[in-house]
């Protein structure tokens, strides 16, 4: 069985996350996101790809959605309602809450920019009706054979990694998440599993991130010194995640240095969700939590809503402005009025996707940016990029992939020369299997499959055999103490490991059966075959006398007294198996070694004829079980002297 993973966006770049995987016969689309640098039909994911009839109530067993970001669930009205996908929606209880605001205020972003309109109000509110919300650590049982689970992704309120399992095949797809809490958010939690697949998003694949702290002293101390300078600052964010965030921020600032500056929020709706979060302070991380009964961390007394004529009013101020990365909608609106003054701030707190004007921005601060043929917008104003994006760092991908140690592993939603070289990392360190595919590829891995069998009673009983092993070990003997001297002695270890062979019979019709070797060999109707190896070889002895030839050698030494020596030169060097001295025959195992007193022995190489007198030739016999065993006894005799 195998695992296909069909990359309809997020391969080898940030935007439009949408992934189609099929297990075991059941296919699930996870997220459905939207890309924000295009405006064309590089926007959403080439739905055709998953049924080019359109079918894609039977194409797709479920949809799943990680959390409520754009560039995961952007496309999810345009599918369900335009494209006519009537199957079921997964995604956790704050995702359903909040996204329809996400949407909507996308949609009037879309309306204000004059572009076509992909999706309407209603759209939205029909598609959430098809939306069944999970909780944390709920098994969902999709249908007989596919369950799911979702598990705290961190990154955003109700963000979720998922878990799906369809018989022995399991994997996890992470969406965005966060290694590390932050003011509002814990970090991102998971059972440790088996897994065959693990897909997770690589964002800052070869960043690390230094201390939140640090980062936090930045960003106030950049915000602080424009007001104090009589300038105004722009922050462009989405009205869900990194909003509450830095207002959690600026509202414990602003009261400890008694500041009058006012905080402005776009639009209401940010108020609106802030609203929703004092309701999922659950979500949140522990210490608002633990402080919830007390103060409501989301009680912002600084922060006020923002009316279109103030952009241009006199004095300092601080803004949020929708959407993020400048991609429209106000923010750019008000990028447009304050850019051209070098008073002013604009503070970019996290990842812009290429295509955006906040990515041109981060890339360089250009003194001019060109909206469209017909409109220029001069930059004079101070740009800071600030590291307070919720996803997790290349430190915490790591982490991860190595907690959950999966089979395979996929890396999505980043940048192709960065995911490169993660994808080597985990490859050379953990030694797991990774692939970074583009979009609209498919990679297929192989997946477990595991068969209940029965076990023939003459197996039961192979197993239950002794099955002893002796090896010597070194200890000292304790009479020896007293008087100031102890002595090595080596001693005999027996251990009893019971396990045995056995072969797995699958016939037409029947349930599959473990059955002895001996039983397979009758059910075929055949005699058991058995390879024998053989060598002779010469072994040196201590000089004594002038003997002349092997057989004047072997009327000084009988065929015993050597075995006897060789027992106890194999008993000091040999840690494993037992040594049984049959007297004129030694045995380990299979491996049997004796005397040859034959001078044209078919088992002795022409080499080995050349050997002097002070030789004796050993014939040895083994099977091919034992063939690791019985080439470290010959090497052992090879370089010892009788």
């Amino acid at each position: 069985m195998a695992i296909d993973c069909l990359v309809l966006g997020a391969g080898q770049e940030v935007g439009k996350s949408c992934m189609v995987v099929s297990i075991n016969g059941k296919r699930i689309m996870f997220d459905c996101g939207m890309h924000m640098g295009y405006t064309d039909s590089r926007r959403y994911p080439d739905f055709s790809l998953i049924s080019k009839t359109g079918d894609f109530d039977n194409a797709l067993t479920c949809v799943i959605v990680t959390h409520f970001h754009l560039d995961h669930i952007g496309a999810l009205p345009y599918f369900t309602e335009v494209c006519g996908y009537k199957g079921p929606i997964y995604m956790t209880y704050p995702t359903k809450a909040l996204a329809p605001l996400m949407l909507e205020d996308y949609r009037k972003n879309m309306d204000r920019r004059g572009e076509d309109e992909q999706f309407t109000s209603d759209h939205i509110a029909e598609c959430m009706k098809k939306v069944i919300p999970v909780n944390l650590k709920q098994t969902v049982q999709v249908d007989k054979d596919l369950q799911i689970r979702a598990y705290y992704a961190g990154h955003v309120i109700g963000a979720a990694m998922f878990y799906a399992k369809v018989g022995d095949a399991a994997m996890v797809y992470t969406g965005d998440y966060n290694m590390t809490p932050d003011r509002h958010l814990g970090a991102a939690q998971i059972d440790r599993l088996q897994l065959d697949l693990l897909i997770t998003e690589s964002t800052y694949a070869t960043t690390i991130r230094d201390s939140r702290y640090g980062r936090e002293r930045e960003f106030l101390k950049a915000v602080h010194n424009c007001v104090a300078a009589g300038g105004k600052v722009l922050i462009p964010t989405f009205a869900l995640g990194r909003a509450q965030e830095l207002c959690i921020l600026l509202e414990d600032y602003w009261e400890r240095m008694n500041l009058k500056v006012p905080i402005y929020f776009s639009a209401g709706l940010t108020i609106q969700a802030n609203m929703y979060y004092k309701m999922l302070i659950n979500w949140t991380s522990q210490k608002i939590k633990e402080t919830y009964a007390t103060h409501n961390a989301f009680d912002f007394k600084n922060v006020r809503n923002f009316d279109r004529s103030l952009i241009n009013a006199p004095g300092p101020c601080v803004l949020f402005a929708t959407p993020g990365m400048i991609v429209g909608g106000f923010s750019l609106e008000v990028f447009m009025q304050w850019a051209p003054s070098e008073n002013n701030l604009v503070t970019l707190p996290g990842y812009c996707v290429a295509g955006t004007i906040g990515h041109k921005l981060m890339s360089g601060k250009p003194t001019k940016i060109d909206l469209d043929k017909d409109t220029q917008i001069n930059v004079r104003c101070q740009i800071h990029q600030l590291s307070f994006s919720p996803h997790t760092d290349a430190k915490g991908i790591m982490d991860l992939v190595k907690f959950l140690s999966p089979k395979h592993a996929i890396l999505v939603h980043g940048e192709k020369p960065k995911m490169a070289t993660l994808k080597e990392r985990i490859q050379s360190e953990l030694g797991i299997q990774c692939y970074c595919p583009a979009n609209n590829e498919t990679v297929t891995i192989p997946s477990t499959h595991y068969v209940k069998a029965d076990a023939s009673g003459t197996f039961i009983r192979s197993c239950l055999n002794p099955n002893f092993k002796f090896s010597t070990c070194s200890s000292t003997d304790k009479s020896y103490l007293d008087s100031n001297k102890s002595k090595a002695v080596s001693r005999l270890s027996v251990s009893d490991d019971r396990a045995t062979e056995g072969i797995l019979v699958v016939e037409k019709g029947k349930k599959a059966k473990v059955i002895h070797q001996d039983e397979f060999l009758h059910m075929l109707g055949e005699k058991k075959h058995e390879i024998q190896f053989a060598y002779c070889f010469p072994m040196h002895m201590a000089r004594t006398e002038d003997l002349s030839s092997t057989s004047h050698m072997l009327c000084s030494f009988d065929k015993c007294t050597l075995i006897s020596r060789l027992s106890m030169i194999l008993s000091d060097e040999l840690s494993e198996g037992n040594i049984l001295d049959l007297g004129e025959e030694l045995q380990v195992e299979s491996f049997r070694v004796s005397v040859c007193s034959s001078d044209n022995c078919p088992h002795r190489l022409s080499s080995s004829l050349q050997n002097g007198s002070e030789s004796v030739f050993f014939c040895c016999h083994w099977s091919v079980a034992d063939e690791k065993l019985a080439w470290k006894i010959i090497s052992i005799m090879k370089n010892s002297t009788l």
